[in-house]
This record gives C-alpha cells, sequence and structure tokens, in this order.
C-alpha cells in the first residue's frame, strides 16, 4: 500500500518549515535510514531519513518551497508492484478535502484534463488554500512571504484584508503593492513615522542592495520585538576584578597539554549556574498564572553566526567541571555555524549569557530570551587603576548587566544573584570546588 512522507515536526515549537532540497528523487529506491530531504527551520537545516523502505514516486511539495506546515504531505513511497492508479486512490480516498463523488470518479475512465483536475485536487496546495482563507477570515495566522509582510508593514496594510494570489492562497509583493492604506487599515505606525527606509532611499536616489529576510532572522525579530513590548525589563551593573580568573586561566591552560583552553566565557558560564543555584528565585519563567521554578541550571550562550543569532545550551552547568564546559561549548558554538545544532540542543534554557567583550564591548543591556527571566551582558576585560588596600594599583575589571523580568524576578532577587555571581568570578577556586 502506499505511504505518504509527512513534513516532519523537527522540533517541539515548529509548526512550518522550508523544504530545502530533495536529496532522492522519483523514481529513486530508499531504505530505511536513508537521506531523503534537507528541511530548513528557523534555526538550522536537518536531514529526514526515510523510516521506510520503498520507491519514490511522487514528490508533492518541491525543493525551496517555504512555509510547509508540519504534517503535510510532501512525497508517497510504494512497495513493488503498486500501479499509479492505485496511488491516485490512495491520495483521493485520504485526503479530506476531496468529495466523494471526485473519489468516486478517480477510479473510471477519464480524459487528460479530467485526470489532470484530480491530481490538482489530491495535492497539499488545496488545504493549504483553504487553511489559508479559513485563518484569515477568523482573524487567525496569515500566510505571507516576508516581503510581503515588511511592505505591508512600511505602507501601513492590514495583511488580513488582502486575498493572496500567490501559491496556496499566500499573500505576495504585488498583492500588497495594490493594496491601498485606506481601504485595508493603515497602521498608525506606519502613518506617524513616515516613509521606511526603503522607500526614502529610493526617493533620495540612494544605492543599496535589498536583502531578502531569513526565516531565522524573521523569528529572531518577532520574538525580540515581543520581548521588548510585553516583558517588564529591569537593569542591574556589577564591575568585577578579574585579575584572579585571569592568572587561575593561565595556570590550568598551562597544565591542560592542550586537551582544552578556558575561556573567560567559560567561567562566565559556570558562576551563572552556581549563582542561580544560590538563588533559585531568579532560576525561573513566567508562566501567566504560575511560575516554573527550574531544577537545573541549563545555560543558553549567545552565539552569532551568518544566518542571525542562536543559543545553544549547556545543559545542568551547575554540575560539569571548567574542562567539560569548554570543549562542550567549543562543539556547539561549531554547530552553531556550520547550521547543524539538533533541536535539544538550542530549545529550551533557563537563563542566557551574552558576551561582547571579544569584540571590546566594555558595557550593554541585552534583551531577554523568552520565556527565560534573565540574561547576563558580559563586556570585555579592561584594565585601570583600582583601589586595593588602600592603595591605587593597576588591575583588569569586567562589567556584565543583568536583565531581569521584573514579573518574576524583583529587584533584590536581582542583585543577589548579581552578588553571588561577583563572588564566583572574582574567586575563581569556588568554581574548581
Amino acid at each position: 500500500m502506499p505511504t505518504k512522507i509527512l513534513m516532519p515536526a523537527l522540533s517541539p515549537t515548529m509548526t512550518e518549515g522550508k523544504l530545502a532540497k530533495w536529496v532522492k528523487n522519483e523514481g529513486d529506491t530508499v531504505a530505511a535510514g536513508d537521506v531523503i530531504a534537507e528541511i530548513e527551520t528557523d534555526k538550522a537545516t536537518m536531514e529526514v531519513e526515510a523510516v521506510e523502505e520503498g520507491t519514490i514516486v511522487k514528490i508533492l511539495v518541491q525543493s525551496g518551497t517555504e512555509n510547509v506546515a508540519v504534517n503535510t504531505p510532501i512525497a508517497v513511497l510504494v512497495e513493488e508492484d503498486e500501479k499509479e492508479a492505485d496511488i491516485e486512490a490512495f491520495l483521493a480516498n485520504d485526503n479530506p478535502n476531496v468529495s466523494q463523488n471526485e473519489k468516486n470518479n478517480i477510479d473510471k475512465p477519464a480524459a487528460k484534463n479530467d485526470i489532470e483536475t484530480v491530481k490538482a485536487i489530491n495535492t497539499p496546495e488545496r488545504k493549504t488554500h483553504n487553511m489559508a482563507a479559513q485563518s484569515s477570515a477568523k482573524g487567525g495566522r496569515i500566510f505571507a512571504s516576508p516581503l510581503a509582510r515588511r511592505m505591508a508593514s512600511d505602507k501601513g496594510v492590514n495583511l488580513s484584508q488582502i486575498k493572496g494570489s500567490g501559491p496556496n492562497g499566500r499573500i505576495v509583493k504585488a498583492d500588497v503593492a495594490n493594496a491601498k492604506p485606506q481601504a485595508a487599515g493603515g497602521s498608525m505606525r506606519a502613518q506617524a513615522s513616515g516613509p521606511s527606509a526603503r522607500e526614502l532611499a529610493d526617493m533620495l536616489g540612494m544605492v543599496y542592495e535589498a536583502k531578502p529576510v531569513t526565516k531565522m532572522r524573521e523569528v529572531i525579530a518577532n520574538r525580540l520585538q515581543e520581548s521588548k513590548q510585553t516583558i517588564p525589563h529591569f537593569y542591574l551593573t556589577v564591575e568585577c576584578n578579574i585579575d584572579a580568573l585571569l592568572e587561575a586561566r593561565q595556570q590550568v591552560n598551562g597544565l591542560a597539554d592542550g586537551k582544552y583552553k578556558l575561556s573567560v566565557n567559560d567561567f562566565v558560564i559556570k558562576a551563572s549556574a552556581l549563582a542561580l543555584k544560590d538563588v533559585p528565585e531568579a532560576n525561573a519563567s513566567w508562566s501567566n498564572d504560575t511560575i516554573v521554578a527550574y531544577e537545573n541550571a541549563d545555560i543558553s550562550v549567545a552565539v552569532a553566526t551568518p544566518a542571525g543569532l542562536i543559543t545553544p545550551i549547556i545543559k545542568e552547568a551547575e554540575h560539569k567541571g571548567l574542562p567539560t564546559i569548554s570543549v562542550e561549548m567549543k562543539e556547539l558554538a561549531k554547530k552553531a555555524r556550520d547550521g547543524k545544532l539538533a533541536p535539544h540542543e538550542f530549545q529550551g534554557g533557563t537563563f542566557s549569557v551574552s558576551n561582547l567583550g571579544m569584540f571590546g564591548t566594555h558595557e550593554f543591556s541585552a534583551i531577554i530570551n523568552p520565556p527565560q527571566s534573565c540574561i547576563l551582558a558580559v563586556g570585555a576585560g579592561v584594565e585601570k587603576p583600582i583601589v586595593k588596600n588602600g592603595q591605587i594599583v593597576i588591575g583588569t575589571t569586567m562589567k556584565v548587566t543583568l536583565s531581569c523580568d521584573h514579573r518574576v524576578v524583583d529587584g533584590a532577587v536581582g542583585a543577589q544573584l548579581l552578588q553571588a555571581f561577583q563572588r564566583y568570578i572574582e574567586n575563581p577556586v569556588l568554581l574548581f570546588v
């Protein structure tokens, strides 16, 4: 019997993805475990393996198709000796959008045009189109290209009032270009802020390159905008003396014999985890009528990649030694830059660290990564005159700023967390105990 290959859910939160590339083609025979396609999510590109053996007789979603909903049929796999008529009947009988008359007609002789009509009915595009129309009518999710969304925001056009002319009823650039802000419900933001950057550049004859917004960048933009708009941030800053840390790091790396090389960030990760165990009230998240208090300190670490920012996680960092954290972090950072992180390696986390010290930034404030309640922004180590035992000496200090969600973390709790962090950083021997 034919088997549908469905768009897989590669993470608990994934609802759609881009079918980046088919590795196998129609007519290819596959065995269980063979890589058949590459799926691009908002965070990474992952390989999809066949779960059964057979022959791919029909590809329903082509390479490069974006916004493919999870569980949408993307191909059909058959065993030996199955005919095309069996495949068409299987697709029709399994499709809730096909009427009983249409199902009955599949088994009857038909002209070429009739066969093409049946094929069109059976494709997932029809279902997606209906879903898009229903979502728009009910005020739900609207299917639109990233460029169309940006143009709509710039023009003050309400996407829910536009009928999409693209594939699957998707709203595309031309639909927005032909829409009038007044008729479609222009936004106050667009009307008040004047022309967009692109419109202004066009008016002034400025030379620029219009780069498409990637799925990852779109998700980052939406999440950070939501974070700043919905989470009541407050900020606390302390200055840590890291002379002892730098000396300890040098000694440990000298004894490591090349097996590992500790960075300042490794110390920051470990100190953050231990501080969270000392002040567990900060290791929590807001969840409407519940505060979720976490047992372990899973530290998300911001890593810059060509596609955007991603935060791989050092799980249960409070229980790991500095060498283990160092090796694990280097492996995760490489996988992040290569776009090879698995979902469990970047989803979750109870606390985030963002370190821009390596770029020479002395001090900054970071935006909270929801649903977490805190993120620590780490600046560069700077040599400066400091007072030590009543004497002015040259020392190395590092400023860190803690961003807190005031719904979960009160000012005193945030201050206690920073105090604990500072204690570990300035007394690095405690990190080895």
